[in-house]
């Protein structure tokens, strides 16, 4: 049912999702912690991985501080609206999920160490929704650039999914697809929680469940 409802989603008409705009919205130059250029150019050979799991200001914050990430960003992706904005998002007829993107060196992180902080702070089972925040930007996503990255994460869900039915949890409701258009978020969404520490109210919705040891890569 799940994957019914994504397609739905994606499907929007002109009738119920807002037109957009033809320019991206505004947001940060620069990275509020790392001081790198949002948009980049980033250096080579970094690569990047994309990420939705549910509310995107906890998860950013996560994502920047592993070691080997060089930047991370917030923003839109997986619907149909061009460039939207956040309260669009929140609307629920645009079809986006809230996503982080992260630019890493693969000399330094691998990409199934990224895979396993994603499976990890969030329940993958929920479906649109991720605890208390409910709606279509919420699911779990897992958009791929590359076919080492589609086969990387698909045996991540299979093995975190064998690992979540073992402690009695329902079947995973994460997407794997091809990376869509990414949209930048707002400015002031940008690494929300390194620029409002008073006001953090996000906390993780994990389901607790470690990834598999034996399928845990150093680096």
């Amino acid at each position: 049912m799940i994957f019914g409802l994504l397609k739905m989603f994606r499907n929007r008409g002109p009738d119920t999702a807002p037109p957009g705009r033809d320019r991206p919205i505004r947001t940060a130059e620069l990275h509020a912690v790392k001081r790198v250029p949002l948009k980049g150019p980033y250096p080579e050979p970094h690569e990047t991985a994309l990420f939705g799991l549910g509310c995107f200001w906890g998860p950013e914050r996560i994502f920047w501080s592993i070691p080997g990430v060089w930047l991370t960003a917030v923003g839109y992706a997986g619907g149909s609206t061009p460039n939207p904005t956040y309260r669009e998002v929140c609307g629920g007829l645009t079809g986006h999920a809230e996503v982080v993107l992260v630019v890493y060196d693969p000399s330094r992180l691998r990409y199934e160490t990224l895979l396993r902080v994603f499976w990890e702070h969030h329940d993958p089972t929920q479906g649109m929704r991720q605890g208390l925040d409910v709606g279509s930007q919420y699911r779990s996503v897992l958009y791929v650039y590359s076919d080492a990255q589609r086969r990387a994460a698909e045996a991540s869900r299979a093995a975190y999914g064998n690992a979540l039915s073992a402690r009695g949890y329902g079947p995973i409701t994460t997407e794997i697809a091809d990376a869509p258009s990414f949209y930048f978020a707002e400015e002031y969404l940008q690494q929300y929680l390194a620029k409002n520490r008073a006001k953090c109210c996000w906390r993780p919705f994990g389901t607790g469940v470690p990834f598999p040891a034996d399928l845990r890569k150093p680096g």
